[in-house]
């Protein structure tokens, strides 16, 4: 469980991991959350939007994974797939409201309970995000404490 999550989109890699010990803000327009698992999350958004099953974007290594202590503690940034951020790009709020109602369907399954409104939120922020990117090279990364 992350105790501190922001969502971000940057121009490359090195863009990305350059914040992962203080965080985007400052450096990048980002969007903050916590208290959920947000690489979990990225798995199954992806899983949502597009289709592709949870051992397909596994074996694809999906999220992937950009900077941090690998195993270790401390923060770690993972940038979403590129099929994630399509989908976000092109979702309309009825995309939306139906993925996020699943997502909170499938968490719940899972012995979590998650707002609907607060799921449908969060992503309608990475549209915002995503949509607001700067160049076709930019990707979503998540930031994670």
């Amino acid at each position: 469980m992350s105790i501190i999550v922001r969502f971000f989109v940057a121009p490359s890699h090195a863009a990305a991991a350059a914040v992962v010990d203080g965080g985007p803000d400052g450096a990048f327009e980002s969007s903050a959350y916590g208290n959920f698992d947000a690489e979990e999350a990225l798995v199954e958004w992806d899983s949502l939007f597009t289709g592709r099953g949870l051992d397909e974007l596994v074996a694809a290594d999906e999220p992937e994974f950009v900077a941090g202590p690998e195993g270790g503690e401390g923060p770690v940034v993972f940038a979403a797939s590129r099929a994630l951020q399509a989908a976000l790009a092109a979702a309309d709020r009825i995309r939306l409201l139906e993925v996020s109602r699943r997502w909170v369907r499938q968490r719940a399954a899972d012995g979590e309970s998650f707002d609907p409104t607060i799921a449908t939120g969060i992503l309608s922020d990475l549209v915002e995000l995503v949509r607001g990117a700067d160049g076709p090279d930019h990707r979503l990364y998540c930031w994670m404490a």
